[in-house]
């Protein structure tokens, strides 16, 4: 599950569990997140900004398989999350603080700041291990943060990326020596964002310009505003 708290101008979204809980998205997780961001974007004012952590040693290991849904399912209700991310009216930034793998990783890159810790974690989309074609939201995703040299490596051999990698793929925009100097650095950056004071709705419209295909496949339908 996951918790909402507002510090300020801050809200902390946290994955929450003990020490082994991989964070594995099924739909019962996906809906407690699009609760929360829901909350978020209904008491968000100028100057919200969201941060994103989770406890143990996985940031989230991907997809929860051992449940009733199909791949095609889960796909379809984590497409609503992923759409859900980039309409939220403020910035966003995730502080991956264990494993990312799969729709995990994608989980990650639904916010505009991605921070990671050196001394724990791994990134990987392993789709192709796993038999699985990735969703279009997904390559878009993908593709909208990492560099084209990369591409191959991240989806075509779902390689395991450490952080100073993963900062030089794209995936990743800055590597912290541990967890807490990382979500020290997630917290330093939405105070500094949250100063700005931005219109949180043109905010959300300008995300939404800036990558018009991802848009297009999760069914936003932007046009912008004039």
């Amino acid at each position: 599950m996951c918790s909402l708290a507002k510090r300020g101008n801050l809200f902390l979204l946290t994955l929450t569990g003990d020490g082994v809980d991989e964070h594995r998205l099924n739909s019962t997780l996906i809906s407690s997140i699009r609760s929360a961001l829901s909350d978020a974007s209904f008491h968000s004012t100028h100057g919200s900004v969201l941060l994103t952590i989770a406890q143990g040693k996985f940031f989230c290991n991907g997809f929860d398989f051992n449940t009733t849904h199909t791949i095609f399912q889960l796909n379809q209700v984590y497409k609503c999350l992923v759409a859900d991310f980039i309409s939220l009216p403020m910035p966003t930034i995730a502080v991956v603080t264990g494993h990312a793998i799969g729709a995990g990783l994608a989980l990650a890159l639904c916010h505009d700041y991605v921070y990671m810790r050196r001394d724990h974690g791994l990134l990987s989309m392993n789709e192709i291990h796993k038999g699985i074609m990735l969703p279009d939201y997904g390559v878009e995703l993908i593709t909208k943060v990492v560099r084209r040299e990369s591409l191959r490596d991240v989806l075509l051999r779902g390689v395991k990326v450490k952080a100073d990698e993963a900062v030089t793929m794209g995936l990743v925009d800055i590597a912290y020596e541990d967890r807490e100097s990382a979500v020290e650095g997630g917290l330093r950056m939405g105070e500094e964002l949250a100063k700005m004071k931005w219109n949180g709705e043109l905010y959300a419209q300008m995300r939404k310009a800036l990558y018009p295909e991802l848009c297009r496949v999760l069914g936003l339908g932007f046009k912008p505003k004039l």
